[in-house]
């Protein structure tokens, strides 16, 4: 999946020139978090969000003082090393560019212009999607050898219980001559589904019934 299928597209946007009082607007009109900060080019210069505000207002017991703090340029404020993507880009790579930049939004930028954007809760909502979480059906967690050819064997024990897999994830284990392979299924009863692998000599990690050895 790429990015240009999860992006929001219709971008509230302002200028350096624009006010903090400005912002305060847009962010409650528009409930959102992030404002990214645009030239007449309409290029990403910076970007500011709601915490950046809340830090730049007066404090809530002193609401009266201090107003013309927020006639200040959003400029003053904003932050300018700011962390793009491009539509074309994958959605695991722009995951791993918020957790390596700890950003909680990416600007999509093509050919230097601003085209969309793209949130955490944009990622988690994708997460949930790819991963099937919501959609019923039962998680397994699969112990198995780490060689070639080990998502096959496994996907065939499904295959004879007509079983449709909605979701694969891989992740290491402790020992690296291992790997653990977690399958979203489409059924609520796993029971026949473990026992079949057991009975293939692979370890099922999840979910451990009582009753059932591994």
């Amino acid at each position: 999946m790429i990015v240009e299928q999860i992006m929001k597209t219709n971008v509230a946007t302002l200028t350096p020139n624009n006010t903090i009082a400005e912002a305060i607007e847009i962010i409650k009109h528009h409930k959102i978090r992030h404002i990214p900060i645009i030239n007449e080019n309409n290029k990403v210069i910076g970007i500011v969000t709601d915490r950046d505000i809340r830090d730049a207002s007066p404090s809530i017991f002193h609401a009266d003082e201090h107003l013309e703090d927020l006639q200040k340029p959003i400029s003053t404020i904003m932050k300018t090393n700011v962390v793009t993507g491009h539509p074309l880009d994958f959605v695991e790579e722009v995951a791993a560019l918020f957790y390596e930049h700890r950003i909680s939004c990416l600007p999509i930028v093509k050919d230097e212009k601003l085209v969309g954007i793209v949130t955490e809760t944009d990622l988690l909502y994708t997460l949930v999607q790819l991963t099937g979480a919501h959609q019923p059906g039962s998680q397994l967690e699969v112990k198995v050898p780490n060689r070639a050819g080990m998502l096959y064997e496994i996907a065939a024990v499904f295959r004879k219980r007509n079983v449709n897999i909605s979701s694969v994830l891989v992740y290491p284990d402790k020992d690296e001559q291992y790997k653990i392979l977690v399958f979203r299924i489409q059924t609520m009863n796993p029971m026949t589904i473990i026992q079949d692998l057991q009975s293939e000599g692979y370890t099922v990690l999840w979910p451990n019934l009582p009753g059932v050895s591994s």
